[in-house]
């Protein structure tokens, strides 16, 4: 009986331990650490690689002045009649290029046009040439003895100082290699050899300077014309890049003459600095061509801006046949021909400016000019010394004072 009642006392004793264990249960307590990865999965199938997207921009390359000349026809045919594609031409199939207004019949002595790999220049005032190995042709083929009076250079005629058509020396038995690119060439970078001649020095995208040279590599303008305008630099500077020869503070000069290629420099030495080139020169206009077909050679008159000094001139003489640029843009530089006892260059120079108490134009030593234009080029070009056109210095000087002023 006892046992009886012991084993009811053990049953309701869990009875009331298990109801206490069905209460409201206590706040989570800290997770523990996380457990070690699992092992890895097997991989699943490969899919489908999908196509390539579209190549993204690129830089733009250069494309030749023949691809711009599909939508800029008119433009393209006039450029190429001006002087800056023909800085540098390549000779193709042994051939003589073709010029828009001269000629050229012979290489130089001893070579025929198989030789030849380029010529420098040969639109208007001379021409030079490069061998196949890249080098400016100085002496005759195959020489072992150097000849200084090898004749190299082909000038071309120049009626005003009565110099017929012919060669002279320039550099002559020395090796020459061609290092002119980056002003005659479009796209130049100095590195390489073009075309692997050894001779020349750098490489380029298109021989003379061409479309792209002023206005830049024009492929992605070729693909997207409405999209992707071209370059358009109007600044005087930009023309300045390569007509000059060095520092443009001082002009300089050789054998009595400003030497060629120095627009920019004698710019430079005075007020017409502010002036673009464009304001008087269109640049796919060349003056040779403008000459041919006896047209204006710029596109704006001295008069336009100067007309108070038009309005009077004290030698009443000089008035319907001397020109503004006669006394103002005297022909003092030399490009190929100059007859120095007659002050007469090949080039009209871009100083502007008269000093009329100065004779002389150049330094002592000959190696730079003025920055104004002295009496000797301003005068004398007309009224040449043992003439009977000659005057005495003073005569030009007090005649040269005030010359515009009533």
């Amino acid at each position: 009986m006892l046992r009886k009642l012991w084993f009811v006392g053990v049953v309701a004793l869990s009875v009331l331990l298990l109801a206490a264990c069905g209460g409201t249960p206590g706040p989570a307590g800290v997770a523990g650490p996380a457990g070690p990865a699992g092992p890895i999965g097997p991989q699943g199938p490969v899919g489908t690689q999908g196509e390539a997207g579209p190549t993204g921009p690129s830089g733009a390359e250069y494309v030749g002045s023949a691809k711009c000349s599909g939508c800029h026809k008119d433009t393209y045919d006039t450029f190429m009649k001006s002087g800056h594609p023909w800085k540098l031409v390549p000779v193709v199939d042994g051939k003589a290029p073709q010029y828009p207004f001269t000629e050229l019949k012979d290489p130089p002595e001893g070579y025929t046009w198989n030789d030849i790999s380029y010529v420098i220049g040969g639109y208007n005032w001379k021409a030079r040439f490069i061998n196949k190995q890249g080098y400016i042709i100085t002496d005759k083929p195959g020489a072992t003895v150097s000849d200084t009076g090898y004749l190299n250079q082909y000038n071309f005629a120049n009626n005003l100082i009565g110099k017929a058509a012919g060669w002279v020396t320039y550099h002559s038995g020395e090796q020459l290699k061609y290092d002119c690119g980056a002003c005659h060439t479009t796209g130049y970078k100095p590195t390489g050899h073009q075309d692997d001649m050894e001779g020349i020095v750098g490489a380029w995208a298109e021989p003379g300077i061409q479309c792209e040279a002023c206005h830049g590599p024009g492929s992605l303008h070729a693909q997207n014309p409405y999209g992707i305008a071209l370059k358009i630099d109007r600044d005087s500077e930009a023309c300045g890049r390569c007509h000059r020869r060095g520092d443009v503070t001082s002009i300089n000069a050789k054998g009595g003459f400003i030497e060629h290629h120095e627009q920019y420099e004698e710019l430079y030495q005075s007020k017409h600095i502010a002036l673009d080139c464009v304001v008087c020169h269109d640049p796919h206009t060349g003056v040779v061509q403008l000459r041919q077909a006896h047209e204006p050679t710029t596109r704006t008159e001295c008069a336009n801006c100067h007309f108070k000094e038009a309005q009077y001139q004290k030698n009443p003489k000089h008035a319907g046949y001397v020109d503004c640029v006669d006394c103002h843009m005297p022909r003092l530089a030399k490009s190929a021909w100059g007859n120095p006892d007659r002050f007469t260059g090949d080039l009209r120079v871009h100083l502007m400016a008269i000093d009329p108490t100065q004779v002389g134009q150049f330094s002592e030593d000959g190696l730079t000019s003025k920055s104004q234009i002295a009496l000797d080029f301003a005068c004398k070009q007309c009224h040449v010394p043992g003439t009977s056109q000659e005057k005495a210095d003073d005569v030009l000087i007090n005649m040269a004072t005030g010359y515009h002023t009533p």
